[in-house]
């Protein structure tokens, strides 16, 4: 671990082991809610693929996978608010059960938009499961049916969540330090 990552970090929100036991949570809520369903688990890429790996493994029951990536950042720390999709599914999608795992649900705008754009294409049902909520940053109606935590509006990176495509690959999560956005 480089030391520079770890002194641009402000404080530890969630350790290794709390997210552990979160994904775990949410793996038998999932697996318990969707034991007789056709059952697609779809990531958005990047933020969410660690979440995604972890919560796959948690999950006792079969699922299916498949990715989609999208653009709505830029480079810079608020969402522009335009989804581009970069990646679709390769997946056609009548007679599955989707659940959109995302890695964070703050502003709701791009699970919005991709929910409306994959329930046009006829899945049975669709549902989010979110790893970390911020419900204070909600712009459109977005609920996670599965949520790991709820969590302050601080600008938080690590297993996943990303600043400018660094700190992804920080075992825990915590929150950076203002001056290395600002």
């Amino acid at each position: 671990m480089s030391e520079n990552m770890l002194q641009d970090i402000q404080e530890v929100l969630f350790t290794e082991e709390q997210i552990a036991k979160m994904v775990e949570r949410v793996g038998a809520e999932i697996s318990r809610d969707y034991k007789d369903k056709n059952l697609l688990l779809v990531s958005v890429l990047k933020g969410s693929v660690v979440f995604m790996a972890d919560l796959m493994r948690a999950i006792t029951i079969p699922a299916r996978i498949d990715f989609m990536a999208t653009s709505s950042y830029g480079s810079g720390v608020k969402t522009s608010g335009v989804v581009k999709i970069l990646k679709d599914l390769d997946l056609e999608l009548s007679g599955y059960d989707i659940l959109m795992v995302e890695d964070i649900l703050d502003s709701g705008k791009t699970l919005s938009y991709l929910t409306e754009l994959l329930q046009s294409r006829g899945p049975k049902s669709i549902r989010v499961c979110t790893l970390f909520d911020k419900p204070e940053r909600r712009e459109v109606e977005v609920e996670a049916a599965y949520v790991g935590s709820q969590i302050p509006d601080a600008f938080i990176v690590g297993y996943g969540l990303d600043f400018d495509e660094k700190y992804r690959n920080l075992p825990f999560v915590g929150v950076l330090k203002p001056c290395v956005y600002e």
